[in-house]
């Protein structure tokens, strides 16, 4: 005990103080001491009961308060608390727990609180009271609860089990909030979740589309775009096609002229020297051999002219002789060449070309000095064919006008039968075909063409 602590009185000490107030000063009778000392000994009992009497009665006010106050706190909590047993027995709730049912405590006491479980919870809350009263830490569960009239409620039911030792049984003390607006954010809370992803994928799948959208446009503009090459080419092809018809009556009619201005009068007049020849052969016999003579020089003439008709539509030799020699022999042969020098280089291993790639070289030469006599004006023409493991090249240059290569690729190109020509026969095997034409130099026509057909695979000319 500390040094100045103060004790309160006891309670016989307290009631002999009341006892000395109470008493006067000179009124005490005249007994004896034991008398005396008896009935003070009484008055001081009676004082300790009168005291003992006011605690009780303050002790009791308070506990009524307590209990009042306990009993206010318990019943209009915001939770539910139920006291049950092993067996799921309801012995004790408060005003909440029985708002939380819709019944009134009187319906709810002494039955089973799985009654009021939805069915498919009542697993999760039967695993809950076993592991609650085998183990005495808090448990927790949330189950679907029944709501007179009909309906129900998610609720979290936590609780811990309470051995009651006045009736040595074991009851929990369970408390049970409404936590249906939580499932219910939560579910909306899922949902939101569900949404966004499907929101993602609705932006993934607009992104996708709008992909394929710009594709599908892109697809549709070439497509656009083939159509129109498709349907300028067919017109090309339509006009190269009448042109084409009309070089060949052109040709005919003039095969068809020379034959009967040239060949015909020379037939016709061999005709004559024929009859003039049997009239001299009766008459005058040693005439014979004078009269023979301009027979002969007519029957070559005619050889000459039938010749040259060969040669201009296949000159035999290309088949015989080769390439290179029937090359020699048409520039040789070349009309209008005097005045130009054309210079022939080759290799003779282009030979071991089959007769079409033999046929399309000098058909493509041939085309390109007959522009250059028609066009270029040119000084000096060069024609070279070279051989490499896998193509033959050909290149015709010569040092005369020059034109626009850009017009190729324009509506003018139609009017360039013969450059049409001379690419699309390179195309047929698979092989390239370019123009440079510039100012100053020229024009040079390149041309590439493989030994062996190329797989399946259109080759563009390059017009450079």
């Amino acid at each position: 005990m500390k040094k100045n602590a103060v004790v309160p009185p006891t309670l016989r000490q307290r009631s002999e103080s009341r006892l000395k107030k109470s008493q006067p000063s000179d009124g005490s009778p005249t007994a004896s001491h034991d008398i005396k000392r008896l009935f003070h000994e009484l008055q001081v009992h009676q004082i300790e009961l009168e005291l003992q009497n006011e605690e009780l009665t303050h002790a009791n006010s308070n506990v009524s308060a307590m209990l009042e106050k306990f009993t206010d706190l318990y019943d209009f909590a915001p939770v539910g608390y139920f006291s049950i047993d092993a067996l799921g027995q309801i012995s004790e709730l408060n005003m909440a727990g029985a708002a939380l049912l819709g019944l009134e405590r009187s319906r709810v006491t002494g039955r089973r609180f799985q009654l009021f479980v939805e069915p498919k919870s009542r697993p999760d809350f039967q695993a809950f009271l076993d592991h609650m009263f085998a183990d005495s830490s808090r448990q927790y569960c949330e189950v679907e609860l029944l709501r007179e009239p009909g309906t129900h409620f998610w609720a979290e039911i936590a609780g811990t089990s309470t051995l009651i030792v006045s009736g040595s049984a074991t009851i929990s003390r369970i408390v049970i909030s409404d936590i249906s607006a939580r499932k219910f954010a939560e579910k909306e809370h899922r949902h939101i979740g569900v949404l966004a992803a499907a929101n993602r994928e609705l932006e993934s799948e607009i992104v996708r589309r709008r992909a394929s959208e710009a594709s599908l446009k892109k697809s549709e503009d070439r497509f656009r775009m083939l159509l129109h090459q498709s349907r300028l080419l067919e017109t090309r092809m339509r006009h190269m096609a009448r042109e084409m018809l009309e070089v060949q009556e052109k040709q005919r009619k003039e095969i068809s002229r020379e034959l009967h201005d040239e060949v015909s009068q020379i037939l016709l007049s061999i005709n004559v020297q024929l009859a003039i020849f049997a009239k001299v052969a009766t008459t005058d016999p040693s005439s014979v051999k004078k009269a023979i003579v301009p027979l002969r020089h007519m029957v070559e003439k005619s050889v000459s002219i039938v010749h040259s008709f060969a040669r201009k539509l296949r000159p035999a030799m290309l088949d015989d002789l080769g390439l290179i020699p029937t090359l020699r022999s048409y520039i040789e042969d070349l009309p209008g060449r005097k005045g130009r020098t054309i210079r022939l280089t080759a290799d003779p291993a282009v030979e071991a070309l089959d007769n079409d790639r033999r046929t399309v070289f000098f058909r493509i030469a041939q085309e390109a000095l007959t522009n250059v006599v028609k066009h270029a004006e040119a000084k000096l023409v060069t024609v070279s064919l070279l051989k490499s493991q896998n193509s033959v090249f050909m290149e015709v240059a010569d040092d005369g006008v020059s034109f626009d290569v850009g017009q190729l690729s324009t509506s003018r190109w139609q009017n360039r039968l013969g450059l049409a020509g001379m690419r699309e026969r390179v195309e047929m095997f698979g092989g390239k075909f370019t123009v440079h034409s510039v100012r100053g130099t020229g024009t040079t026509i390149r041309v590439e063409i493989p030994l062996r057909r190329r797989t399946p695979k259109r080759v563009e000319a390059s017009l450079v």
